[in-house]
Parts: structure tokens; sequence; C-alpha cells
């Protein structure tokens, strides 16, 4: 306990990202360093024709109900990954207090895939043509509407947008409504899936991304001298949240505690970040106080490290000054690439494995740093090294920074397996989530195909 607060546990996680579907596949992934960057043949002909993409998403297979195309993409990321925190948590949503369960889920994007061929549609076959699902497919906020709809939560549902800092921006959120009393359960994370031309365009044009398209799986190498931008990628985390008490109680001690959330604006540029790092200095040291903790605590940071020359320079800077007995450092993002709204979530995720495991992943591609800026950082393989406090960092465009800082959990013996669902709730099995009762009326017309 920090003063009268209760310590909160995550006693859940969920994963979809581009080493795999599940959050096993993911955090194997990540610790074998292996980069996921491919060339897509979507965005063939574009001087950057590659990204990060989640392999073998059958939206039949991972995403509940019988008419899974009434989803956007990012929206059946956030199902997968919910459903599967859940179902991790050993919770089951028949039995839950439905007014006390919180939803809060992020997005850069939204539907943005959808937005985009029902414009199309627009443009080349006229009204008739356009989808009546257009809206609740694309908005921003229905994955957490969606995800209330199944998991049957009628507590708080907010949707962040705070660019690449959205998924941390509702983990923390999540964290606050938790220790106001808001409500006792929480699923927090984000999704994102805009791997699509136009986005690619907009985000080369503006010079964030790599060029580095004759070896796509080398392109994204956080913190390393050769940097030349990010790669896309897609996917979505999830985690649930709750008092480390009650979940003793029912014999899941979690993964880690969710000490300390820090939120700050650079008020810098639109898409820079403050060469200082003043904005991100003091969401760092929000969260550490917010935690009860020193900068000299932190064992482990997990990066923002984004793989631009701008970001990563700004953000060793700020690890260097701020910690300078050196805590490992690590950035999925050489393995996943950048999930922009999803990263923050994907990361907090890692980090709590982290915590649990014991295991720092490697930064992929990382082969030289920059003589005034090295820091900590793990290469090549994974680390095995005990974690007690660990910061996990996102920066997003519009000068949003979001710090998570996550404490092991108290000795407890090992975690029991979850106990079986009521029959109106299918868990995860063999990887895929199945659910066979209709959780969306169907539309007065269907969706055309043309």
């Amino acid at each position: 306990m920090t003063g009268a607060r209760p310590d909160i546990a995550v006693t859940g996680i969920g994963l979809v990202t581009p080493a795999g579907t599940g959050r096993e596949a993911t955090w194997d992934g990540v610790c074998a360093g292996r980069p996921t960057a491919r060339h897509v043949p979507e965005l063939k002909g574009l001087e950057v024709d590659f990204a990060c993409l989640v392999p073998d998403f059958s939206p039949r297979d991972h995403v509940p109900g019988s008419r899974p195309w009434q989803y956007d993409r990012f929206t059946q990321f956030a199902l997968y990954a919910a459903l599967e925190a859940v179902s991790d948590a050993g919770l089951d949503p028949a039995d839950w207090d439905a007014d006390r369960v919180a939803v809060v889920f992020g997005s850069s994007a939204g539907g943005t895939g959808t937005m985009l061929e029902q414009h199309r549609k627009l443009l080349e076959l006229g009204t008739a043509r356009v989808s009546p699902l257009l809206l609740p497919m694309f908005l921003p906020n229905m994955a957490t509407g969606q995800l209330t709809i199944h998991l049957r939560a009628r507590g708080p549902a907010l949707c962040t947008v705070t660019a690449c800092a959205s998924g941390a921006t509702a983990i923390g959120t999540a964290l606050q409504l938790l220790r106001s009393g808001a409500c006792d359960i929480a699923v927090a994370g984000a999704s994102d899936a805009v791997v699509q031309p136009f986005w690619v365009t907009g985000f080369d044009r503006m010079g964030a991304l790599s060029r580095r398209g004759d070896d796509p799986p080398a392109a994204s190498r956080p913190f390393d001298t050769a940097r030349d931008g990010f790669v896309m990628a897609e996917g979505g985390a999830a985690l649930v949240l709750e008092p480390a008490s009650a979940a003793r109680a029912r014999g899941r001690p979690g993964y880690a505690l969710l000490s300390g959330y820090g939120a700050s604006s650079d008020a810098h540029h639109p898409v820079a970040p403050d060469p200082e790092g003043k904005g991100a200095a003091l969401a760092v040291r929000r969260a550490l106080d917010d935690a009860g903790a020193r900068p000299a605590d932190v064992q482990h940071i997990n990066a923002h490290g984004t793989s631009t020359p701008l970001n990563d320079a700004a953000e060793a800077r700020l690890i260097r000054r701020l910690f300078p007995h050196q805590p490992s450092v690590t950035s999925v993002k050489g393995t996943l690439g950048h999930l922009l709204g999803a990263a923050g979530a994907v990361e907090a995720a890692i980090t709590a494995l982290s915590v649990a495991h014991g295991r720092v992943p490697p930064v992929a591609n990382l082969e030289k740093q920059e003589g005034d800026a090295e820091i900590n950082a793990v290469t090549g393989t994974s680390r095995a090294q005990p974690v007690d406090l660990a910061l996990s960092h996102s920066f997003g465009f519009g000068g949003h920074n979001a710090v998570l800082a996550f404490r092991s959990c108290p000795t407890e013996p090992a975690r029991e397996p979850a106990a079986p669902p009521s029959e109106g709730f299918r868990p995860p099995v063999d990887g895929s989530l199945r659910k066979t009762e209709e959780t969306v009326r169907t539309p007065r017309h269907s969706p055309t195909k043309g």
C-alpha cells in the first residue's frame, strides 16, 4: 500500500502483435529479438513498401461472434487482446458485478481502414454502396464500446487518444479509476491498424519512416547510429487491473503491481520531441513520485525507442541524466515495429512480463550506440535479471508523455490455473477466441462487398 491507496495488480495480459497472436507468442518473439518487418504487397509502389503486420490473424478464428466483418481490424485486435487478458486473469464476465467493471482503451486513429474503403466506394460507386456500419466501425471509441458489450461491463468506459502514448494513457487512466473507487476491475489497453498506403505515405512525407527497403528486417534499430526512422506496425494489447488484495483472495497474485503513472506535455512542437526532454523528465518524475520511488530504485526501463534520430537521441540523454546508475534498457520496437497508439499498451504488457519473469528482451538490430548518448541497452539475447521496479516510457505526437511504473508482486505461490468459465463466456483455446452468441444486432442492411 502507498498511504491509503490500494495496490493495483496486473492479473491478466492479452497481446496480438507482429510477433504472433497471443501473449506467449509475443513474449517469445521479443525475447528472441526476431525482427518482424517485411515487404507488404498492399504497399507496393510506395517509397516505403514494408511494415510489421500481425501474421496469420483470422477474424473468423480469433474474433468472437458470427459476424467478425462487422468490426474494423483495430476493434478485432482489441477484442482478441481483451478477451485473452480476462481469461488469463481467471475472470468470467458472467460472474462479476458489471456495474463495477471499467473499460479504458486507446487508439491513435480508430477504424481508418474502414473509413478509407468506404470513402472509395462513395466516390466510385455512389452513396448506396456506403455501408451503414461505417460509423460503428470507424469511430475510435468503438473498440471500447464493443468491449463493454462483449465483457458485459457497465462501469466507466473511456477512449484515450494521445497519439503514440494512447495505450499508456489508457492504462494510467484505469489506475486512477481504480484508486478513486470508481470501479473494482479495469480492462485497459489499446489497438491500432493503420498500415495502409494513405497513412504510410503521410508518415513518410514527414520523414518519420525508415527507407531501408533493401533490408526490412534491419530497418527498425532503436538507439543505433544507423537508424533512419521507424517502421509502421499494427496490433493491440490489454491488461486486467484490480486491487492486489482482491486478486490474492482468489489466488491470483498477478504479474506485477502498477504502482505509478505520470503524464505531461512537451509544449514544444507538434511532432518533434523537446531536445532537452523537460516534459518527458516531468512525466518520469511524476510516475516515480506516484510510486513512492526514487530514480536510483529503477532497475529497468522499457524505452519509447522509436528508431528515429531525434526521439532516440533525446530519450537516451534523458535516461543518462536521470538514471546515472545505468538500469537496463530495452525497446521492443526493433522486433515489433511501431504500433502507434497501441505501442504503449504493448510495451506496458512486456514490462509487466519482464518484472514477472525476471527477463529483459533485447533491442533488435542495435549494433553501435552514439558515444555521448550510450545507455545500458540489452542487445543480442535477452538478459536474465531481477526487476523489482521498472518504467515504461511512451511519448506521442503533440507532445504527449506518459510513463508507467511497475513493481514486483510480493512473493506468493505460483499462479493458479483459471477456474472453468461459465457457459456464456468462452476463453482462448489453442490461441483462438470463439464465442457463439451474437453480440451485435444485425444492421438493417448488410455491408456491400463491391
